[in-house]
This record gives structure tokens, sequence and C-alpha cells, in this order.
């Protein structure tokens, strides 16, 4: 079993402090997000929230941590040629000694495309681009020379040296929901972190997590074990993720149905919904331990991830919940 924490739009003195706390509590990854702006329900965008470059603030974590595994959930394919993104990933992997995570994924912000110009295109299109630049960057990661043509990407007895120093190549993870990303990460990843769909509308609805639930979470994950043994791979060669977007971790079944009521707003959901949906966690430090074994027995999870940038909620989790479900 793997916990993580995935820190975002924070300065760098936060972010050092933020990567130590969780290296310090136990957390076995620390990864980030990719993006211009973050879009929040119904393409809300606050124009004042921190967006470093999100190598950079891996290399800032790496630097301030010595055993925490640091990446990204995940890059945006769409923002780099896949040269590019094996040489700072490869980079960065050197830096930490060993220690960098490959989080992928499709890109489905519309609105950072659409202000900066940076071409959109269907997902169809995007799903091609993510599987060819996968496809480029594990050779650059594995072979000599790389030469690949496809409808994308085109590389010529490309060079990448030196090699990543984790063999063969850093940890790919693959985050998404539809069965189409699910496919390439049955057919490329290390884990797929299964969230709702988000690709398809070009941002984050509240009505594509509402959808998302207990079932749809179970389906996704047989799908791509399935997926994976149709790519010659073991079953369980994909290992599940599952990462909770809002943690509420209360002190009573008063004050959880409290935060059910209010994260439930936010999200679009009646606080029913919210109490079960896999994005979410809410509850005592008991309730949160059964949900997260149940998730794991039940669902094959093996990888947490938490979003929260509360060092309360990161040592109340690390303190009391965590420990009786690992």
């Amino acid at each position: 079993m793997e916990f993580g924490i995935l820190l975002s739009h924070m300065d760098f003195a936060k972010l050092r402090d933020l990567a130590q706390t969780v290296e310090g509590l136990g957390y076995d990854l620390a990864v980030l997000g990719d993006h211009i702006v973050y879009e929040r329900a119904q393409g809300k965008v606050d124009p004042r929230q921190i967006s470093y470059d999100t190598m950079v603030s891996a290399a800032v974590a790496i630097e301030a941590t010595r055993r925490l595994r640091v990446g990204h959930l995940v890059l945006n394919n769409l923002f780099r040629y896949p040269v590019l993104t094996a040489q700072s990933l490869m980079t960065l992997d050197h830096l930490s000694g060993g220690r960098v995570v490959a989080g992928l994924g499709t890109g489905y912000g519309e609105t950072e495309f659409r202000m900066t110009g940076i071409n959109f295109p269907e997902m169809k299109i995007r799903l091609e681009m993510l599987d060819e630049a996968l496809n480029c960057i594990r050779s650059l990661w594995t072979n000599e020379q790389t030469t690949f043509s496809g409808r994308h990407y085109q590389l010529h007895e490309a060079i990448l040296y030196p090699k990543p120093i984790q063999k063969p190549h850093p940890p790919i993870i693959i985050g998404g929901g539809g069965r189409p990303v699910l496919r390439i990460a049955a057919k490329h990843a290390a884990v797929a972190n299964i969230t709702w769909e988000v690709g398809r509308s070009g941002g984050f609805r509240a009505a594509d997590l509402t959808g998302f639930d207990e079932g749809r979470f179970k389906e996704r994950a047989e799908f791509v074990r399935d997926e994976a043994v149709k790519h010659g791979r073991a079953r369980d060669a994909v290992a599940v993720s599952n990462i909770p977007s809002a943690i509420a971790v209360t002190e009573s079944e008063a004050d959880t149905r409290t935060a059910a009521e209010k994260i439930g707003r936010a999200f679009g959901m009646t606080p029913e919904q919210a109490l079960a949906s896999p994005m979410l966690l809410i509850g005592t430090p008991d309730s949160c331990v059964q949900q997260l074994r149940h998730r794991s027995q039940d669902w094959g999870v093996t990888q947490f991830i938490f979003i929260t940038s509360s060092e309360r909620v990161m040592r109340l989790l690390a303190e009391q919940v965590l420990p009786h479900v690992r």
C-alpha cells in the first residue's frame, strides 16, 4: 500500500515545508499538478492562484527531501514535446537519486488552451498523441537511439543521454476515467489513477462527478486489468490508484453530516452522494479507516493520493487513519 499527497499552487517556501512535512509523516509520494490556470467547478478560475512551472516545482520538492518519491499527477502531454518531457523527467530522476514518478495525461482544461492559443484537439486526437508520446518517451529512456514515425510525432535516430537512474525507467502513472485513456494505461503504465471523466467535457463539471460512483470505479478497475492481459501483461501489472479530491476527518457523526452537506454543495451532490463518492473521503478516523480498507479490499486499490494543502489533515490521516489501512 502506498500513500501520497498532491501539492499544488503554492509558493516555494510553503512547498519546501510541506514536502518535508509529508516525508516526515511517513507518506511515500508527493505529486504536483500541471496547469497554467486551475479550473474549478463550472469553469471558474482564480486569476491570482499561484502557477509556477511544475518541473521546477518538482525540483524544489526533490531538493527539500531525501526519501520521498516525487512526480506529477499528471503532466499535460499537450504542453510539451515528448523528447522534452523525457529529458526533463530523466533530469529530475538524476537530481533525486532515482525517486521520480512519471505521471502523464491527455490534458483536459479547455480554458487554459483557449487563453494561451495552444492547440486543443478533440479527445480522440489527444488520446492518439498521448499513446504516441509514451511510445517515444519509453524508447528514449531505454534505447540508444529512437526512430518513430507516427501521426503526431516523428523522431529520427533521436538520442537522450544519460538514461534515467531507475530501470527500465521511472514508473509511469496515467490518470483518467474513460475507457480509451485506461487502455493506454494498461499498455504503458505501472499505475492507473482512476478518476471521473473530465476529458471530453473540456473542464470540471459537477455532473461528471455525481455519476462516478463505487460501481463505476470498480468497473473501470476491472477494465484496466482485462486490458493489461490483452497487451500481454500480468492481470495485476497495473496498480489501481484512488485520489480523494476533498477530505474531511471529523470528530463526530454530527460533524461528518455537516461536512458532507458542505462538500456535497460544492460538488453538486447530496450529502449521501458525497459520503459514498470514490473521489471524496469524509468521516471520523474510524470511518475513514473502514472506507479506505473497503476501497483496498473490494476495489483493489493499492495507492491513495490525497489532495490537501492542510498540514492538520495530513497529520490526522498519517497518525490516526493510514497506520490502520496498510
